[in-house]
């Protein structure tokens, strides 16, 4: 049995009910296998696979807080540290109902070898919580966000582990977050990322991942001949991502027509008003339906559907899973050229193959959605310089990565025979930065 097939087994074995990760570590695995046939008995001696799929550490923690009308609640918290050979860990902290182990130990894992391929000092790592912050008043996230940090605070710290914002946790939830840590440690340190402007946050890292996004969009677009102007894009998700990947894509000169919440979608032909999509779920924190009830042109429905529509761009920007066999199929039908992860791991291995042998561009979240956590390492940088850039000097910076990173990843998978194989270029350029560092520092 290779190296790589026994590996994927003693994950699969060790680690039971968690179907997420398991394809997170097969999706790397059978891409890298060139890479570690390549190097089998020096890896296999090392146990580097052993090393890399087993995290540092993970902390699970109960969470309890007090609802308004006087009831306890309790939550169950998470942070897996995967892998600091590069850096400090650093990852998002994710609030959601579906928040599980499995789940955050996927998305560590995916955090490797994204934070490795933006050529910035951070190791990966995730948390959260399965609290969920919909239809709680500020005291409730407060209180919650509170008592996730008294216990999180011990795990921390701007050296060691600086966690961010995820699905869920926006500015509101890090600042109480940072209010806590701050308290308890009596410290004033960049501990955490995605802060308000006001107490050491950076210009754009709120614009970060959407507009990274496009950025290695269209750079790959460009690098086989086709340009963003007059594309008609389909996106999904309305939360952050969607809405600044929407923003830059129309002025890039694309056209937006679907953005999608948990309970339906909206197709807009004339292109998605980015000012209403914030005032509906920034402001309002609203669902769709009023986007299509103030918006004459915009059809709302109920579900699934967002990639039924007919686009030469589709950007997933919801959550895992989210891009089915059938959705790739109907997207290569209706002539769709190309596809970028804006969320993490939101296509299915089947969708991803399936749209690779139907010669789909297909650029990777760990490198297309890249630019939240780039920016997040910037953040870091301006916090232990006692700095703050401008909005164009951290945009600019942002670009360079982006840039840098589709060229990373287009090379890697060229030397490795798998030209245009972008899924396969990123986890081979991120692997191998990974891969040099844990070996250079000896067992541990």
């Amino acid at each position: 049995m290779s190296y790589v097939d026994e590996v994927l087994e003693r994950v699969i074995a060790k680690n039971p009910a968690e179907p997420e990760f398991h394809q997170a570590v097969k999706e790397v695995l059978e891409s890298l296998r060139p890479v570690i046939e390549a190097n089998e008995e020096k890896y296999r001696k090392e146990a580097l696979l052993e090393r890399l799929t087993e995290p540092d550490r993970q902390f699970k923690f109960r969470v309890p807080w007090v609802d308004d009308k006087g009831q306890v609640q309790v939550n169950t918290g998470y942070r897996v540290q995967f892998n600091n050979s590069i850096g400090p860990y650093k990852g998002g902290l994710r609030l959601h109902p579906s928040v599980n182990l499995g789940i955050i130990k996927f998305l560590g894992f995916e955090q490797i070898f994204k934070n490795s391929l933006t050529g910035l000092p951070i190791g990966g790592g995730k948390g959260g919580s399965d609290f969920d912050p919909k239809g709680k008043s500020d005291r409730e996230v407060m209180a919650f966000c509170q008592s996730f940090m008294t216990e999180l605070c011990k795990y921390i710290g701007a050296d060691t582990d600086v966690p961010a914002g995820d699905i869920g946790t926006g500015a509101r939830e890090i600042g109480y977050m940072f209010g806590q840590y701050k308290k308890i440690k009596s410290v004033y340190e960049g501990v955490l990322t995605g802060k308000g402007l006001s107490y050491g946050g950076s210009l754009a890292r709120t614009e970060a991942t959407g507009y990274g996004l496009l950025y290695l969009t269209e750079e790959m677009m460009k690098c086989n001949g086709h340009e963003m102007k007059d594309k008609v894009v389909c996106i999904s998700g309305s939360g952050n991502v969607a809405i600044y990947a929407t923003q830059k894509a129309q002025q890039l000169g694309a056209k937006v027509v679907t953005v999608s919440d948990s309970t339906g979608w909206v197709y807009d032909p004339e292109g998605i008003d980015v000012a209403l999509l914030k005032e509906v779920k920034e402001v309002k924190r609203a669902r769709l339906t009023e986007y299509a009830a103030a918006r004459p042109s915009a059809e709302y429905h109920e579900g699934r559907g967002v990639w039924s529509i007919k686009c030469d761009i589709a950007l997933p920007c919801a959550t895992q899973n989210e891009l089915l066999l059938e959705d790739a199929k109907q997207l290569v039908a209706n002539g769709c050229i190309a596809v970028a992860e804006g969320a993490n791991m939101p296509t299915t291995l089947e969708a991803t193959e399936y749209l690779q042998k139907n010669n789909v561009l297909f650029a990777p979240g760990k490198a297309a959605n890249a630019g939240g956590v780039a920016t997040s390492a910037l953040e870091m940088s301006q916090n232990s310089e006692r700095l703050s850039w401008t909005f164009e000097e951290v945009d600019g910076k942002l670009k360079d990565i982006m840039v840098n990173i589709f060229h990373n990843l287009d090379d890697a998978a060229k030397r490795y025979g798998k030209e245009g194989d972008y899924v396969a270029g990123a986890n081979i350029a991120g692997f191998e930065k990974v891969a040099d560092a844990m070996i250079a520092q000896g067992v541990c």
